[in-house]
């Protein structure tokens, strides 16, 4: 895409402006960033998902039995029965994963990398209802769907904002707004990351959030310590030949710190590794139970796509690539596979398309590197076949 472009959704502005001055900077409202916007999935149905043992769903009752009490999913089908009139939250994860048509809406973003969205989380919020005022880790775009929310922002947050205590969620003590608007269907909010923000029903209302995946510096260095360890023979170890005498046997001196350095530096900055840790950490997915692979041969596969059937994605699995060193690293649902630079065009269309067939596979099928790569994806459950209509 045209990274100059304006773009509605971002209410004109064009990829490169929005990146360059409100991306984890300031907030973004834009009015009608979807115009005519109408939900795909009504409050209803969003309630039967999280009647679902495999979806994520929690309630929130401002005044429940406990302030600000959280029940969690699933839900009986009765749960939403005796619930009083308004001060109540629905919140459902990862709906993209479940409602086709709420997936589609992720191709609106398609102006940031694929890999860093984690999934659309909606809300249904009866009158006075919300989370009360937080921050969040990571980009989230709000997108009004159904009714009308309020939306007030405040000050930037971190580790020390105080919390109010012996609550299941992390509620600030202090809110200090400064702006407010009100929501209406099609409109958007985008906030940074650490931004104070707190959003209220005005009425029966419905909220897609977009959130983006942004790992933890902890996380990074665990991570990838743990994965970079599986490839350090026992006999790589700290090492200080040639060291100087020392005066203080119980000093520990700056070179020995130096060294030690030097060690840590030798190995975390191997590129090759470092990317093939980070693809397969940024694709794992969300809910990897829900990406189960097929027991398939290789004749069995080819007849079938001769027969016309239809790979797709798993709403599940994530699909990422890079290059690495003079050939390309398809990443797929937390584990990778090095291929040749070759097969480039194969990896984005395998990242891209919409569906892979005999049409757009043919090409490919001659070549035995590229028909094991499908097949494997196959056999993984990143790739399934499409259910007949």
């Amino acid at each position: 895409m045209n990274p100059d472009a304006p773009l509605q959704l971002l209410g004109g502005l064009s990829a490169r402006e929005f990146l360059r001055d409100y991306w984890q900077k300031k907030p973004l409202l834009v009015r009608q960033a979807i115009t005519d916007f109408e939900s795909p999935i009504s409050p209803d149905e969003l309630a039967g998902l999280a009647l679902e043992e495999e979806v994520e769903s929690r309630l929130v009752l401002e005044h429940g039995e406990t302030p600000w009490e959280v029940r969690r999913g699933p839900f009986a089908e009765d749960a939403f029965a005796d619930l009083p009139e308004r001060d109540w939250t629905l919140l459902v994860q990862a709906v993209d994963q479940f409602v086709p048509d709420v997936a589609e809406l992720l191709e609106q973003f398609k102006f940031l990398p694929k890999w860093r969205i984690d999934d659309v989380m909606i809300s249904f919020a009866t009158p006075g209802g919300g989370v009360g005022p937080h921050f969040d880790n990571y980009d989230v775009f709000l997108l009004q769907a159904h009714g009308r929310r309020r939306w007030q922002i405040g000050q930037m947050c971190d580790a020390q904002s105080p919390l109010l205590p012996d609550l299941d969620m992390k509620i600030l003590a202090q809110f200090d707004q400064t702006e407010e608007w009100v929501l209406e269907p099609g409109d958007m909010l985008y906030l940074p990351p650490l931004l104070a923000h707190c959003g209220t029903a005005e009425d029966d209302c419905m909220t897609y959030s977009v959130g983006f995946r942004a790992p933890s510096a902890a996380e990074v260095l665990t991570h990838f310590t743990d994965f970079l360890g599986q490839f350090l023979p026992d006999e790589t170890r700290y090492s200080d030949a040639g060291t100087a005498p020392t005066s203080d046997p119980h000093e520990i001196q700056r070179d020995a710190l130096e060294r030690l350095k030097a060690l840590l530096a030798e190995h975390m900055s191997d590129e090759r590794l470092l990317m093939t840790w980070f693809g397969q950490f940024m694709t794992e997915p969300k809910y990897p139970e829900l990406v189960e692979g097929i027991e398939i041969d290789e004749d069995g596969f080819l007849d079938q796509l001769e027969d016309g059937a239809i790979l797709v994605r798993n709403p599940s699995a994530r699909l990422a690539w890079a290059e690495v060193g003079d050939g390309l690293v398809l990443f797929a649902s937390g584990q990778s596979r090095l291929v040749s630079a070759s097969l480039r065009e194969l990896l984005k269309m395998i990242c891209s398309a919409d569906a892979l067939h005999l049409e757009n596979l043919g090409p490919w099928l001659g070549n035995d590197e590229a028909r094991e790569l499908v097949l494997e994806l196959a056999k993984q459950g990143s790739l399934e076949f499409a259910a007949d209509e």
